[in-house]
């Protein structure tokens, strides 16, 4: 065994990692960028080292950098996690010519199943079937237009270097075929660095399923089961279960001796995932799934496999990477109950599911019999633009599935995220909504029950706003026990003999608004649109009425969350939104996160219709397009393409018809 090894990750892989490497006795080398200089895995680790500046081109892909670090720390081995440069081959030799172990599969399969194209031909050759489509050289936009035309539509634009959804467009009709391949082109271009791309037929009622395998370097192979990660937006998991729902003993040999075929077939060694597709508009057959690609590392869900059949994968990559034999049998695997994962995300789900950047203020996260967390930060850290916003996985392990889902509906009942929003809410209610407890359900549920699962546009909890009016004004001053205690100091509508009442000028979420505060003895009554709070301190701790509320009180307001869904409320200050009698706002395109402006499409002076496409922001290495709010003529323009633009940045200007900007 190793006695140390570099993680060239961050976040909850690599604190995952860690626990692991720590229970075996290694010595854990972290390496962070200046943005993640506190970040919860440097506090874990046993040394860290600084690689380079925020954005991951500049750090975490930075494999010379890495090398250096490892080199200079006398590192036995090194982990890559996933993402980053966990799949990339060339780090791996380079890996070797240094004299560190890379803990991941050889160069050679990293190839060979690295590039969606190649690795369905060698599935074909190999007799596993493959979903019918176009993964030619050929990259010209008429000849893949022609070829989605052959395949016929739906079909899907995919990265032919892609992963976690990224770079891949569904498609529904050939008139939108071009914007979507120049999307998804540019989409892979950034985050792969290759912009090609394959089209496949697109699978109606899909259910996406997958198998663990595991291969060493003396010859033997096997499979740790199926994963069902069927539950999906834009292609991206969101729920990850082991055993799939409705498999059947047939079907899993099939696919398990599929996926250890395919690991053969390349000269695998060490943790990989083979990924199918299945029709789910009927029962799990041998007949009816498809290879769509390989994994050529850890993934995100592992841990519900770990649930279920009690093994730590991290721990046979160490053993298997430091040639050990598995020492398992496939008759000694066995399935143990039911195991589901969700990923708490700082994403804002009423718009758009948009990441939520800022620094997390608290954070409480669950625990209890068969939950586990895997936290990648802590309360006090901060959610940047320039990484995967995943805050932990919140998993949960019971005898049987009915189990495991009331396990993680209370766990994701008691998720608290303050400051960034965070999906806990959405999550919530789609655990507990009875299509997913029958398994009615495949890769479109999500975007079919938007509405149904609270993920759009909302007016404010008025119970929340109420609450948070009167925590802000509690805490304006002086300190909220004073408020209470200490009569004549106070601004507040204090008098005596009667009840005290005023009214607040509060701002939600930056708007104004007006609540009425009532004082009586030890507690406040507030008010707002007819809703009515009472509030309480004690302990400590902010309370309401109603007992699904909870409030962060902090220096910029007070942030307040029911059933995961967080509203700010302050006391208005006038000086603050001076400018909003002009209402030119709504003839201002605003970024909607932090990010980077990777394309403008129109130029000053340009007329645009409303609902035009005028610019696109990427953030996290997703593309967020922004559309024209009202029709008009282009202001003066001073941003271009290539630009970092900060969260609500006016971006572009629309002069309208009565000279309005």
């Amino acid at each position: 065994m190793f006695n140390s090894v570099l993680i060239a990750n961050r976040g909850e892989i690599a604190c995952r990692i860690i626990r692991s490497a720590r229970r075996l006795g290694l010595r854990t080398i972290a390496v962070y960028s200046q943005a993640d200089r506190n970040a919860l895995h440097v506090r874990l680790a046993d040394e860290a080292h600084e690689i380079g500046p925020a954005p991951a081109a500049q750090s975490y892909l930075r494999g010379d950098v890495i090398l250096d670090v490892a080199r200079a720390t006398k590192a036995a081995c090194l982990h890559p996690g996933y993402g980053f440069l966990s799949e990339n081959a060339e780090f791996a030799e380079a890996c070797a010519a240094a004299g560190v172990v890379f803990v991941g599969p050889p160069p050679s399969a990293i190839r060979a199943m690295g590039l969606k194209d190649e690795a369905k031909a060698l599935m074909r050759k190999s007799g596993v079937p493959v979903v019918p489509g176009y993964d030619g050289a050929e990259q010209a936009a008429k000849q893949l237009a022609d070829e989605a035309g052959r395949i016929g539509y739906p079909v899907l634009v995919k990265a032919v270097a892609g992963g976690g959804g990224k770079g891949m467009r569904k498609v529904e009709r050939a008139a939108d075929f071009a914007d979507a391949l120049a999307s998804a082109q540019r989409e892979a271009q950034s985050s792969f660095g290759n912009p090609r791309v394959l089209i496949e037929k697109y699978v109606s009622a899909p259910r996406h399923i997958e198998i663990q395998m595991f291969a060493d370097s003396h010859g033997h192979a096997l499979h740790l089961f199926e994963r069902d990660c069927t539950l999906q937006r834009r292609h991206q998991k969101v729920i990850e279960e082991a055993p799939a729902p409705g498999m059947n003993d047939e079907t899993r040999s099939a696919m398990g001796e599929a996926a250890v075929a395919a690991a053969r077939a390349v000269g695998y060694v060490g943790a990989g995932t083979v990924e199918f597709i299945a029709d789910g508009s009927r029962p799990l057959s041998p007949d009816s799934f498809w290879f769509m690609e390989m994994n050529t590392r850890l993934q995100v869900e592992h841990p519900v496999t770990e649930a279920v059949t009690g093994l730590d994968l991290v721990e046979m990559q160490f053993r298997v990477a430091a040639g050990g034999r598995l020492g398992l049998q496939q008759a000694d695997i066995r399935l143990s109950g039911h195991a589901i994962e969700t990923r708490l995300y700082a994403e804002d789900p009423n718009s758009g599911f948009l990441p939520s950047t800022g620094r997390i203020l608290a954070l409480d996260l669950p625990s209890g019999e068969g939950v586990r967390v895997d936290a990648g930060v802590a309360a006090g850290n901060d959610v940047t633009p320039f990484y995967d916003p995943m805050i932990a996985k919140v998993i949960a392990h019971a005898p049987t599935r009915e189990e495991a889902i009331k396990r993680l509906a209370d766990a994701l009942a008691a998720t608290k995220v303050f400051g960034p929003r965070s999906n806990a809410g959405f999550l919530h209610r789609l655990v507990t909504r009875p299509k997913f407890a029958s398994n009615h359900y495949d890769t479109g549920f999500i975007e079919r029950h938007l509405a149904d699962l609270g993920a759009v546009p909302q007016p404010y909890d008025e119970g929340a706003v109420a609450f948070g009016a009167a925590v802000a004004l509690a805490c304006a001053g002086q300190s909220p026990a004073a408020r209470f205690t200490d009569p004549w100091g106070r601004g507040d509508a204090f008098q005596l003999g009667a009840v005290r009442r005023q009214k607040i000028a509060i701002a939600i979420e930056g708007e104004r608004a007006t609540a009425d505060i009532e004082w009586r003895a030890g507690e406040m009554v507030a008010t707002y649109a007819q809703m009515q709070q009472v509030v309480r301190y004690e302990n400590g701790r902010w309370s309401a009425s109603d007992p699904l509320l909870s409030a962060y009180a902090g220096d910029h307001g007070v942030f307040v969350l029911r059933e995961g869904r967080q509203v700010h409320i302050a006391l208005f200050d006038a000086l603050d939104h001076a400018d909003e009698a002009s209402g030119s706002d709504g003839n201002v395109v605003r970024s909607p996160m932090h990010g980077k402006l990777v394309a403008v499409f129109v130029a000053a002076g340009e007329a645009v219709e409303k609902g035009q496409r005028l610019a696109i922001v990427e953030a996290m290495k997703m593309e967020h397009v922004l559309m024209a709010p009202v029709a008009g003529r282009m202001g003066p323009m001073s941003v271009h393409a290539g630009q970092q633009v900060a969260q609500n940045a006016a971006l572009l200007t629309i002069e309208t018809e009565t000279g309005d900007a």
